[in-house]
């Protein structure tokens, strides 16, 4: 199961503009783990899941997925077990109708037609979308935008999962929905979020962002009931545990 790892070494990145986002990442993610990343807005959560498949590359150090080490020629085999969901959603729909959007990696991938199709109706079935298929994506909500770009990332049934936000603009009953679902991939999976009620009932292990380094990393019960670490981060309780 090699091909489930991710292995981040003294991992630094600039954006062009010389601001320093990551300094000096060291982790590592095994097989089967659910892992949440959080940390206050400008941590470095969204640059640091960006580097998991490529979209961004480490201005110094190594990013290894499974047996292979990021790089620009391999990031395209990366991105087939590597399936990232954006924090914006808009990012990642872009096609002319629900279905097509859904369809495109599976296309990709030289799957026929019989076996895009199954793909897609098991994904949208994942989000409860499925009557969302022919509608345009630029018509839907925001929620429903974000389902289907779930549903877009999990038609290509990825090895890895690292997501960014994915609750953000969803209703209780979809959120609820998203974590039933996430409960039931088995893989590795990596979630950023301020939601540290979902972060607590999906991940188990919590690594703590704060300007660009790793600041703590172990159990989510630990780190999530820890107030003092917490506040050190600008974060807060998870409501569930917070005491009236």
């Amino acid at each position: 199961m090699s091909h489930h790892i991710i292995d981040f070494k003294n991992v630094f990145f600039h954006y062009p503009d010389g601001t320093e986002a990551l300094r000096d990442i060291s982790f590592r993610i095994t097989h089967g783990e659910s892992v949440g990343i959080i940390g206050a807005n400008g941590s470095g959560k969204s640059t640091l899941l960006l580097h998991m498949n490529g979209c961004l590359m480490p201005s110094s150090g190594t990013v290894n997925i499974g047996d292979l080490y990021l790089t620009k020629k391999t990031r395209q085999e990366i991105r087939r077990s590597v399936g990232v969901i954006f924090q914006n959603p808009d990012d990642q729909l872009f096609m002319p109708t629900v279905y097509d959007d859904v369809a495109f990696c599976p296309r990709n991938l030289g799957l026929d037609e019989d076996a895009v199709r199954q793909r897609v109706h098991d994904a949208l079935s994942l989000v409860n979308g499925l009557e969302l298929q022919d509608k345009p994506p630029h018509h839907l909500s925001g929620g429903q935008k974000s389902s289907v770009a779930i549903a877009s990332v999990m038609a290509v049934e990825p090895d890895i999962l690292a997501m960014d936000e994915p609750a953000a603009n969803l209703d209780p009953k979809s959120r609820r929905l998203l974590i039933n679902m996430l409960k039931t991939f088995h893989h590795s999976k990596i979630i950023a979020s301020h939601d540290l009620d979902l972060i607590l009932d999906v991940c188990r292990r919590c690594i703590v962002i704060k300007d660009g380094t790793v600041v703590a990393d172990g159990p989510s019960t630990e780190i999530l009931s820890n107030r003092a670490l917490l506040e050190e981060n600008n974060l807060e309780l998870p409501l569930s545990l917070q005491r009236s």
